[in-house]
C-alpha cells in the first residue's frame, strides 16, 4: 500500500514539478483549462445572470478538486499547503460552484471565483522557461495579468454589490463597463450609483483603483526596469538607460532597440 501510494506520489510530482514533453504538455492544458473557466465563468453571468442550471459548475468543481488532491498529493508538505494562498483560493472555488446545490443564493462567492486567475501565475515559468519571447516580455506579462485580476475582481465585486440595487447594472457586462469607465476616469454618467454602498464603492474604486490602473498600464506599454545582470554585485534590474549600476557603480552596457521617445 505504501508502495502504490510512492508511485503515485512521484507520478503526481513529475507531472506537475518535473521536466520532460508529458509534464509540459500537461501543465499547458491546466493552463488552457484556467483561461476556458475563467472565460465561463464570465459568459454565464452575462447569458445566465440568474444561474438556473449548473450542471456545468459541477462539472467544473469535479474536475478543480480532483486537481486539488493531485497537488495535495505531489506536495513536499501537505500540511503546509493547505494553509497557502493557492490552496484556499481552490477551496473556495471549488465551494462557490457546490453550494447551490445545497444553499439557494451563494452569489457573492462569484467575486472568488475570479481568483482562480491568481493560480494561472505559476505556469507562466514554464511558459518563460520554453519560450524567449516570454523572457523578454516578462514585466510585460505579469503587469497585465495583474491588471486583468483586479478588474475582473473589481468588476465581480460591483455586480454582487449593485446586481439586485441598480437598475442598470444587470449582468457582469454591465459592472465591467461601469468598473473600467471609472478606473478610466472617463465617466460617462449613463450608469452611476444611487445607494450609499454603492457610492462609497464608487469612491474606493476612484482613490486605490485609479492609481493602481494607471501604473499597470504603464508598465504595460513601458516597463521601468529591464533584466541584466550586473557582472561585479549581481543586480539585475536596472533602468532601460542606465550606463552604471546603481549598486556598486560598475559601467554596464544593456543592449537596446534605441532611446525611449
Amino acid at each position: 500500500m505504501a508502495a502504490e501510494k510512492s508511485a503515485v506520489q512521484t507520478f503526481l510530482r513529475q507531472m506537475y514539478f518535473g521536466h520532460g514533453i508529458k509534464p509540459r504538455l500537461f501543465r499547458y492544458a491546466l493552463l488552457a483549462f484556467d483561461l476556458i473557466t475563467i472565460g465561463y465563468f464570465i459568459v454565464s453571468s452575462v447569458y445566465d445572470p440568474a444561474r438556473l442550471h449548473h450542471e456545468l459548475d459541477y462539472v467544473i468543481a469535479a474536475v478543480l478538486l480532483l486537481d486539488y488532491l493531485a497537488r495535495l498529493v505531489a506536495s513536499s508538505r501537505p500540511s503546509r499547503y493547505l494553509f497557502t494562498f493557492t490552496s484556499l483560493a481552490d477551496v473556495v472555488v471549488i465551494a462557490s460552484l457546490i453550494a447551490p446545490a445545497f444553499l439557494e443564493n451563494f452569489a457573492f462567492l462569484r467575486v472568488v471565483r475570479m481568483l482562480r486567475l491568481m493560480r494561472s501565475y505559476h505556469l507562466l515559468k514554464e511558459l518563460r522557461q520554453s519560450s524567449k519571447w516570454f523572457r523578454r516580455n516578462e514585466d510585460i506579462l505579469q503587469s497585465a495579468i495583474n491588471l486583468m485580476v483586479f478588474i475582473f475582481v473589481v468588476t465581480a465585486i460591483v455586480f454582487v454589490i449593485e446586481d439586485d440595487r441598480n437598475p442598470n447594472i444587470n449582468n457582469y457586462l454591465d459592472a465591467l463597463y461601469f468598473t473600467v469607465t471609472t478606473l478610466t476616469t472617463t465617466g460617462f454618467g449613463d450608469i452611476t450609483m444611487t445607494d450609499s454602498v454603492g457610492r462609497l464603492m464608487t469612491v474606493m474604486i476612484m482613490i486605490f483603483g485609479v492609481a493602481l490602473f494607471l501604473r499597470l498600464v504603464q508598465t504595460i506599454f513601458r516597463p521601468t526596469k529591464v533584466n541584466y545582470a550586473c557582472p561585479d554585485c549581481g543586480l539585475n534590474r536596472h533602468d532601460p538607460d542606465a550606463v552604471h549600476c546603481k549598486h556598486c557603480g560598475r559601467t554596464i552596457n544593456i543592449p537596446t532597440e534605441g532611446a525611449w521617445e
